[in-house]
């Protein structure tokens, strides 16, 4: 297994080799269970974005040319190389992230699942054709590359997300370049250099390691024609609007707060199950991650106990450890952030059941680790319930009934996604109908869809009109061309001043 803890700095990949770049900044690379910097990230600039985008333009017209069923052979072998590599990828996660092995090898996989699915693009890629739409004519539609896209991804899936845009994109006949995040950057790296020994053409895929700079640089290039974006909703506006004014597509996925209702007829074990994976898992550093329970009726008092003690009793450490259930928080930044926020809660008068405040782990004492945290009886004027936190803090609401518990999550101005527990199917198919939420779950608390449906949420938690992957990805990275024609020989002769109709 590779590692990524030698004192070799994270550089660029541009036009299929790793390369220092022109800039003069850095920054540390962090494991976040020892606290200490492990490398190096040397910072892109605008020369560095103008280079990669370049690279990308020259290789566009031979690789859109080439046909979708050799795009997608390529694409077969990179498939088969990620799951070669999939621990690797793991560790590197893990070693820069903190989130546990094993969350990290199914971060992969799911990665892994969207390159499968880009390996049907021959199939994806087929338009519509009617005959005889009018006399001697037929119409038909087509569609084609856009020609080099962006990709801006955050820390929390430093392999999963980039996977959503890059497989779907490069298929379909585009170039890309990848911004990672500076958090976790390596994995990036080991994914470009996977394309191109699957026989990738050089500068088909780029990537510029880099802060706001190179955002902004990949923004202005009159180049790049689509970006694509997740992280939070002030970054996604400004990515959107930002991308919209230099004429650019844009899909930008911003924050959430999601919610898990839990109605009283549902089995509390499993909904306590299901709240401690969702709201704990990856210390909560997820876009998907369950931050509020929802409770209705009498199910709080059956429910709060039984959340206390799975909570205080988290098994917490390293990520490389087996036994550990949560790993540390990404950044010291986050960390002080995160229980800054439960400070908060404190003082805006929520019951703090458990606190997951100033925990020390072994062995670790410079670490950026927490517990979890649980709050009882918060209300939608607190600002621990109207803010997405990020981290591992799970907030109970008490509500009366099914409706208030609806009307509730509808209130909120994120719409990422949602869950509920229940034993009743017509209050599960009247909440999935009447919830104003992207992603749903019925008794599923982390919704997130397969490969071949598309991931995206409503409200402040998505900007632009299409989902990430799936058929809304491939549309994404295409446009639609329509084509009519017919023949001299059934052409009628004469010029025509109306508007053409069928004959």
């Amino acid at each position: 297994m590779r590692s990524y803890e030698d004192a070799r700095d994270v550089d660029h990949f541009i036009h299929g080799k790793r390369t220092a770049g022109s800039g003069t900044r850095s920054r540390p690379v962090f494991n976040p269970a020892t606290g200490k910097p492990a490398r190096q990230l040397l910072l892109g600039n605008v020369a560095d974005v103008d280079t990669a985008v370049r690279s990308a333009s020259q290789a566009f017209p031979a690789w859109s040319n080439t046909p979708p069923i050799r795009r997608a052979r390529i694409m077969l072998k990179f498939l088969e190389l990620m799951n070669r590599h999939r621990d690797e990828l793991a560790a590197i996660i893990t070693a820069e992230h903190g989130k546990v092995f094993s969350d990290a090898q199914g971060e992969v996989s799911r990665g892994i699942d969207v390159i499968e699915f880009a390996c049907g693009i021959p199939q994806l890629l087929k338009g519509d054709y009617t005959e005889q739409v009018s006399t001697g004519m037929d119409n038909w539609t087509v569609r084609q590359a856009l020609g080099v896209v962006a990709g801006i991804t955050p820390f929390n899936f430093p392999c999963m997300v980039p996977c959503w845009m890059f497989p779907v994109a490069i298929a379909a006949g585009n170039t890309f370049i990848l911004k990672p995040s500076e958090r976790d950057p390596s994995a990036s790296l080991l994914m470009a250099e996977l394309l191109k020994e699957a026989g990738l053409p050089d500068g088909v895929f780029n990537v510029v390691q880099g802060d706001k700079e190179v955002v902004d640089a990949l923004l202005q290039h009159p180049e790049v024609r689509a970006v694509s974006f997740v992280g939070s909703t002030p970054i996604a506006r400004y990515i959107y609007e930002t991308g919209a004014h230099y004429g650019k597509r844009v899909q930008a996925l911003g924050g959430a707060k999601n919610h898990m209702v839990v109605m009283p007829d549902a089995d509390i074990d499993q909904a306590v199950d299901a709240l401690v994976g969702a709201g704990y898992g990856s210390a909560g550093e997820r876009c998907m991650a369950i931050s509020v329970a929802v409770l209705v009726g009498d199910v709080a008092d059956k429910i709060v106990d039984k959340l206390a003690e799975r909570a205080r009793n988290l098994v917490v450490g390293n990520g490389m450890n087996p036994a550990s259930e949560m790993g540390p928080i990404v950044a010291k930044e986050a960390l002080e952030r995160i229980e800054g926020y439960i400070g908060l809660g404190v003082e805006e008068g929520a019951k703090l059941v458990v606190d997951g405040r100033k925990f020390v782990v072994d062995g670790h004492e410079e670490g950026f680790f927490t517990g979890g945290t649980l709050f009882d009886h918060v209300t939608p004027e607190m600002r621990i319930y109207k803010e997405e936190i990020f981290g591992p803090v799970l907030a109970c609401v008490r509500v009366e009934d099914f409706s208030e518990a609806v009307d509730l999550v509808n209130a909120h101005e994120f719409g990422n996604g949602v869950a509920c527990y229940t034993r009743d199917g017509h209050i599960a198919r009247e909440f999935g109908r009447r919830i104003q939420v992207g992603m749903v779950g019925i008794n599923v608390p982390i919704p997130v869809p397969m490969a071949w449906h598309g991931f995206g949420g409503w409200k402040n938690s998505l900007f632009g009109d299409m989902h990430a992957y799936g058929e809304e990805g491939v549309r994404f990275y295409t446009k639609q061309k329509s084509i009519m024609q017919r023949w001299p020989e059934s052409t009628e002769k004469g010029a025509e001043f109306a508007m053409p109709t069928a004959k």
